[in-house]
């Protein structure tokens, strides 16, 4: 598994609505995409437990040719040409569960990113947030989890789906415009090695 997500940060007067009809028009072009586990269309607000307007949808690849396919093909070419080339985040997978409210659509998200802390062993800080996600995964109103990480900053990235208004944790709350899952069930479950 791989998880990959690009935030465009939009101006504060910009009318968000723009996003939401640009989902509700394109948004099933995803549902059949080789090689993706899920694609969670996410977005925030100002003034609505966010700081800013931001357009950051989240994916979970099966597949890194799926994810290649995506970045260098016409999917991706879409964002660019309409919003410019945004940086693309990428951790490598670590762990995939689903919550009690699985089958539910999700209407909320949240992300927490976190440094690794540099005189902690690795294995450890993992093995400890493993064990986070597992915690998450069991909360009511989880459709699912996903822990993941970037051993070129050293940072973890903890992604949970909602039936509800997420929870005031820790990190990002988006709202979810859309859920795209071709192939949702081949993410397996737990810990991905």
């Amino acid at each position: 598994m791989h998880a990959m997500q690009y935030e465009i940060t939009l101006p504060a007067d910009y009318d968000m609505g723009v996003i939401r009809d640009r989902v509700a028009r394109r948004g099933h072009l995803m549902d059949d995409y080789p090689g993706l586990g899920i694609k969670a269309y996410l977005m925030r607000e100002r003034g609505e437990d966010s700081p800013v307007n931001q357009y950051a949808p989240l994916y979970l690849w099966n597949t890194p040719g799926g994810m290649n396919s995506f970045l260098w093909g016409a999917g991706f070419q879409g964002i660019v040409e309409d919003f410019g080339r945004p940086g693309v985040q990428h951790w490598t997978g670590l762990s995939y569960e689903e919550g009690p409210a699985s089958a539910a659509l999700p209407r909320s998200a949240t992300r927490l990113r976190s440094p690794m802390p540099p005189s902690a062993a690795p294995a450890d800080v993992v093995e400890a947030a493993l064990e986070e996600s597992r915690r998450l995964a069991k909360a009511p109103g989880a459709v699912a989890t996903a822990l993941a990480a970037d051993p070129r900053h050293w940072e973890l990235l903890h992604f949970t789906l909602w039936d509800r208004p997420a929870p005031q944790e820790a990190g990002d709350r988006y709202e979810v415009l859309r859920l795209s899952g071709p192939e949702r069930e081949r993410l397996g479950k737990g810990r991905q090695w």
